[in-house]
């Protein structure tokens, strides 16, 4: 219904090509919100699992620096109504980015994630903690391309999209509840034997970041297989991919290696500000010269995403380092 009457508003010369979505609008929006109920589960449960990281170093005597941490991390922790905005603009900027760009940040991130891992040696635990810090934004490109891909010969669409953006909003909400729970009560009923989640937190607090790994793996190995099949329905034979694939691959690579040379010598949050101009700045480089305007437009919206998902958490990110 929502696609028929889609088809009736003559957006083909009201709306230049790049303001037009890849489908119906409430698609879009639900593709949107389930990216952002993703990074906000994500941001929640890394702040749970860095509060319980101080915690158990205060109980070794060690509270010197983390002390110093506590007020930084509660300090962008959003409420009220300005998490409200935050988290429904971030929709509106998922629901934008199309499913082909959506698709090479996917593609970037892994590529970035793997290299850095294998690079990262003794220091692997830091490493992904800040990896995940700086996930946001492409998590959220990572769900929309999934649905995308999973939901594009559905005959009822919105119907399967609406399911999971209800079940993303529990979870989000859940995860939520939990951070303010944590921050505000951990403390008390760790230690009077209380709360049996927090109880349990006192007992297997150390298998948040696994399971958050191991979810953001398989989230991610299921977007890159939807990443590839979306941008090979763009060409027509195997010459065009190969034409688009070869300068990609050789691109990335090259800011890969760049970027991890600059992690060595300069602060953590300042080379996260600088990897994000490096890496989208040369997508929108490749995307003029093998791409279409649309592609631009989109970078350019990334980059509006990446800055809005980063500047509120970079107390997570030093509290990660």
């Amino acid at each position: 219904m929502f696609s028929f009457i889609w088809s009736l508003v003559p957006t083909s010369y009201i709306l230049p090509g790049w303001l037009i979505l890849d489908t119906n609008p409430l698609n879009c929006f639900l593709q949107g919100l389930v990216g952002a109920c993703g990074i906000n589960v994500l941001c929640s449960l890394m702040r749970v699992h860095l509060f319980l990281e101080e915690q158990s170093c205060k109980d070794k005597n060690e509270n010197e620096s983390s002390s110093k941490r506590k007020p930084r991390q509660q300090q962008h922790n959003k409420t009220g109504l300005s998490g409200t905005v935050h988290f429904f603009i971030v929709t509106g900027l998922l629901a934008v980015v199309g499913s082909r760009v959506a698709a090479l940040v996917v593609l970037e991130f892994c590529l970035r994630a793997v290299s850095g891992w294998l690079s990262a040696r003794q220091e692997s635990k830091i490493f992904i903690q800040q990896l995940l810090v700086q996930s946001q934004f492409s998590l959220g490109c990572a769900l929309t391309c999934s649905l995308h891909f999973l939901h594009e010969a559905a005959s009822q669409r919105w119907l399967s999209l609406l399911l999971a953006a209800a079940l993303s909003w529990f979870l989000s909400k859940q995860a939520t509840r939990l951070k303010h729970h944590v921050m505000a009560l951990y403390k008390l009923h760790s230690s009077q034997r209380y709360c049996g989640v927090c109880i349990s937190l006192l007992t297997s607090g150390s298998d948040v970041l696994p399971a958050l790994c191991r979810t953001m793996i398989i989230t991610f190995g299921v977007a890159v297989v939807a990443a590839v099949s979306i941008i090979n329905q763009h060409f027509l034979s195997a010459t065009d991919a190969l034409k688009f694939w070869t300068p990609l691959t050789i691109c990335y690579t090259l800011l890969v290696v760049y970027m991890q040379e600059e992690q060595h010598r300069l602060p953590s949050s300042q080379v996260v500000l600088n990897s994000v101009v490096v890496r989208l700045g040369g997508l929108m480089v490749l995307m003029l010269t093998v791409g279409r305007w649309a592609d631009v437009i989109h970078i350019l919206i990334c980059f509006l995403g990446e800055a809005i998902c980063l500047i509120p958490t970079m107390d997570l990110l030093d509290a990660a380092s």
